[in-house]
């Protein structure tokens, strides 16, 4: 891989892992009657919260954001020994 595209990669992990924990808060934070018509879950009248929603993009968003992290440290070498420690 490339180091742009690997940039690239690392900054869409960021973005997304952000965006998901936003709807997770979203999804706690709201009732089902008035989340946003594109939620999954979004339901007329109901005054239900979707815990296990919110949950689930929470997860999702800090796997993204721990990909980010592993995805932006020193890259090792072949030919580096693991220390003996």
């Amino acid at each position: 891989m490339t180091p742009g595209n690997k940039r690239l990669l690392t900054g869409a992990a960021i973005v997304v892992g952000v965006l998901l924990i936003v709807v997770a808060i979203v999804y706690w934070a709201e009732p089902a009657k008035s989340l946003p018509s594109f939620f999954p879950g979004h339901e007329a009248g109901s005054s239900h919260h979707h815990v296990k929603h919110g949950i689930a993009a929470f997860l999702v968003g800090l796997a993204c954001l721990a990909f980010a992290w592993f995805n932006s440290g020193p890259k090792k070498n072949a030919n580096q020994t693991p220390d003996a420690g």
